[in-house]
């Protein structure tokens, strides 16, 4: 029976490693490390990370693209629910894709090196150039998609398709409403429902340059967009015009905004809030729920990832990404260089204004 290492080398034909032991340990890899919560800008940095052992079922993996998420500076703050322990130094970043670069001896499943895949449900620990991890972590997925969008698929297209099945029981013809419809999981509520043959109403901040947003939003599919200034008179529902009053409403952004939508909401409708953006509480009438029966919810894709939904979230993933190959799905992003770490943090921060989602291109 052969050693390890040569059964590592006989199932890595494709690897360009010097020596048969360095098969074994990944290569040394650059992090992004905080050793207590804080401000971003003031508590990360980046730094070199030795050479980690591969355990007999481990998968080596190089990072191919990472994104900057509103949960991870959460995380980094330490003002979200879950996070990693510190100290010691963590590593920060919760979801990417990568390129499987080794495999442990024992490792099972059907993975070869140069294969895409992403850490499914995601895992602390993506913005570094190399990880090692066990090989259930890892969900192989298409490779001739655009990179940024393998790297983003899970937290904010799965939030969008989750929330469209999960809470009202829509058909052909019904309509949704949503607030913050410019973010990344708006727009994928307007694509998504488009698929599904659902209408949008679709709700945007005052401000410059909203009337190209509403332009924007249409070209993605979107029936209807109102900033919010628009959507204060007294018979709001006569601007829908032929559009059926929705049975369902997302919000991620609180306040007034929030109770936009509840006056939109039809009859026994449902208000799904799943982001707070204003840091401003939902305020909801007495009347609402007396005489129009409203039901509000909430959710977390974290928590429904964590609820055995392992095999069920690696099937969308790869319907989402099926759509995002036909050009049924897109949204804006920017790749920045990893070498880019701190101008790319500044933007995400929004020093620089308003920008696309970041993407970290290692």
């Amino acid at each position: 029976m052969a050693p390890p290492t040569a059964r590592l080398l006989l199932r890595t034909p494709r690897l360009s490693l010097s020596t048969a032991a360095a098969s074994l340990f990944s290569p040394p890899s650059k992090a992004v490390l905080y050793d207590q919560h804080g401000p971003p800008d003031q508590v990360l940095r980046v730094a070199d990370v030795p050479p980690v052992e591969l355990g007999e079922r481990d998968v080596c993996v190089k990072m191919l693209a990472a994104p900057i998420n509103p949960s991870d500076i959460n995380r980094v703050q330490g003002v979200y629910p879950v996070r990693p322990p510190v100290p010691p130094a963590a590593v920060a970043g919760y979801e990417g894709v990568a390129q499987v670069h080794a495999l442990g001896p024992a490792v099972t499943r059907p993975l070869s090196p140069g294969d895409w895949v992403i850490p499914s449900p995601p895992s602390f620990g993506t913005w570094q150039t190399y990880i090692v991890k066990p090989e259930h972590v890892w969900h192989k997925v298409r490779d001739d998609v655009p990179v940024e969008y393998a790297a983003t698929v899970t937290v904010n297209p799965l939030t969008a398709l989750r929330m469209l099945q999960d809470f009202v029981k829509l058909s052909p013809g019904d309509a949704v409403v949503q607030n913050g419809a410019t973010s990344i999981v708006g727009q994928c509520v307007i694509q998504l429902a488009k698929v599904q043959g659902i209408r949008t109403i679709n709700i945007i901040r005052d401000r410059p340059g909203s009337e190209e947003a509403k332009e924007k939003l249409k070209q993605l599919g979107a029936d209807e967009v109102f900033t919010e200034g628009q959507l204060d008179v007294k018979n709001v529902k006569s601007l829908l015009g032929a559009l059926p009053e929705p049975a369902l409403g997302f919000n991620c952004v609180g306040g007034n905004a929030a109770a936009l939508i509840l006056k939109l909401l039809r009859q026994g409708g449902t208000m799904v809030t799943y982001g707070g953006m204003s840091k401003r509480p939902v305020t909801v009438s007495t009347s609402s729920f007396i005489f129009k029966d409203l039901s509000l919810r909430g959710f977390w894709l974290q928590k429904w990832m964590s609820s055995d939904k392992a095999d069920d979230c690696r099937r969308l993933i790869d319907y989402l990404l099926g759509l995002v190959q036909e050009g049924k799905l897109k949204y804006e992003m920017e790749l920045s260089p990893f070498d880019d770490f701190g101008l790319a943090l500044d933007k995400a921060l929004g020093k620089h204004g308003s920008q696309p989602k970041q993407v970290l291109r290692f």
